[in-house]
């Protein structure tokens, strides 16, 4: 499981993602006006938009908010034009970042975030020594305590997931794209809640981060980066020790 999933229920725990919920909200309505404009407004015939959908809902997003973002991305409403650039970069103990921007101004994003990396003594990477360490995956986060392992994993798997493991207090599964919905729709077909479920750049193998500090420094550094209005995601590969997980929850 990535570091990154560790810490954000560590986040979600702290109450930091409600404090957050406006900035949110706008970084969706983003991700919907593109997924919409390139795919169209129906999620009946844009499985991308149907699944972000879904994640709007879980976050709360309001249904107005849904529908305005949605007719901004196909036309039916006036929207700036937005461009997707991706950085990469290294953060404290080797740790690589990928950052993917989604912005009506490019010269405004390029500075910001420049001087995020600058500021977090961080360092640029050329493009692709970074990413190409990751593959697009759905990965999707079941609570252990829910459900028993192996009916999960029956389910996923029937329903074309690649992957099931264990992590702690959380089920990771992992699918190819193209089967995330057909794997979402069989878990809410079976009354199983998801805690997290996106298709996003998952590491295929990871730094291991055994010292708090280092862990503390990689995780002010994104959250820094998560907090640009332009940054949608920002991805790593460092995998979080339990100890540093169970010493920052007690902070």
């Amino acid at each position: 499981m990535s570091g990154h999933s560790k810490w954000k229920t560590i986040q979600h725990k702290k109450g930091a993602a409600d404090a957050k919920r406006g900035k949110i909200f706008s970084k969706m309505a983003k991700e919907l006006m593109v997924v919409a404009k390139a795919g169209g407004g129906s999620p009946d015939t844009n499985t991308a938009l149907r699944n972000l959908i879904v994640r709007c809902k879980a976050v709360s997003m309001p249904n107005d908010n849904i529908d305005r973002a949605i007719k901004k991305g196909t036309g039916e409403l006036a929207a700036d034009i937005m461009e997707e650039i991706t950085y990469e970069g290294y953060a404290d103990g080797g740790v690589g970042v990928v950052v993917k921007v989604l912005t009506d101004n490019k010269n405004r994003a390029a500075a910001e975030i420049r001087h995020i990396f600058s500021k977090m003594a961080s360092g640029f990477a050329s493009q692709g020594a970074v990413s190409r360490g990751f593959k697009r995956r759905g990965q999707i986060f079941v609570d252990a305590n829910v459900v028993e392992e192996d009916k999960l994993m029956d389910i996923v798997l029937n329903a074309g997931a690649e992957d099931m493991s264990r992590d702690g207090e959380q089920f990771e599964i992992l699918t190819d794209p193209n089967a995330f919905t057909p794997v979402m729709e069989a878990l809410e077909k079976a009354g199983i809640k998801t805690e997290d479920a996106e298709i996003r750049l998952v590491a295929e193998t990871y730094v291991p981060v055994t010292d708090k500090t280092v862990a503390k420094s990689v995780m002010k550094f994104v959250e820094a980066l998560e907090d640009n209005d332009d940054v949608q995601n920002v991805y790593t590969n460092m995998d979080l020790d339990d100890s540093v997980i169970a010493a920052i929850e007690k902070e």
